[in-house]
């Protein structure tokens, strides 16, 4: 099972490489390392099992995170009605995903970015866009996928997708003032 010691920080040097495109069909390593991933997020949004093996929640995860330089990353992001019920969950572990069309509406989370790699978290608002396409294959289902993504799903596959270009979420910050915010966006809370 991935925990927090398998996870690189941004201070290894790692972590600002390039990955590469992943072979299809996925070889049994990469079957295995697209489960661990997925593993990890879904024990981190588990209370009893994030405080048992110490992990940090998350709702995605880049395999350049732990150590290996490929274009896979896992998102799992939960959505929840107003009495806490969930009401749908955004599930993939994406191989070699590109981004095919977007909308040009600005999007960003009014309380920022984490991200597992940064220990420290660093307060700015990170641009991204709104509405995004996004063409992969699924290593979940095995199949290839057309996803259309917004808000914060988009947002999360954007962040992961950054890992794979060595971008962290604060080299997006504003540098005069890292809080300006974006005239026009869809602000998420």
């Amino acid at each position: 099972m991935i925990t927090m010691k398998n996870i690189i920080d941004d201070k290894n040097p790692m972590i600002r490489e390039i990955s590469q495109e992943v072979t299809l069909p996925l070889s049994e390593e990469d079957q295995q390392l697209a489960h661990d991933m997925m593993e990890y997020l879904i024990a981190s949004q588990d209370e009893e099992k994030a405080e048992k093996y110490d992990l940090r929640p998350g709702v995605g995860l880049a395999a350049v995170q732990v150590g290996v330089l490929k274009r896979m990353c896992a998102i799992l992001v939960p959505y929840y009605d107003k009495d806490g019920h969930e009401t749908r969950v955004d599930k993939w572990v994406l191989v070699n995903p590109k981004i095919v069309a977007y909308t040009p509406k600005p999007a960003y989370l009014a309380n920022g970015e984490g991200c597992l790699s940064v220990p420290e978290d660093q307060h700015g608002i990170v641009p991204r866009h709104a509405k995004i396409v996004v063409e992969a294959f699924d290593a979940l289902t095995n199949e290839h996928v057309k996803i259309t993504a917004r808000g914060y799903t988009a947002i999360c596959i954007q962040h992961e997708m950054d890992h794979f270009d060595g971008i962290l979420y604060y080299d997006h910050f504003n540098k005069e003032n890292p809080n300006a915010p974006i005239p026009n966006a869809m602000v998420i809370e």
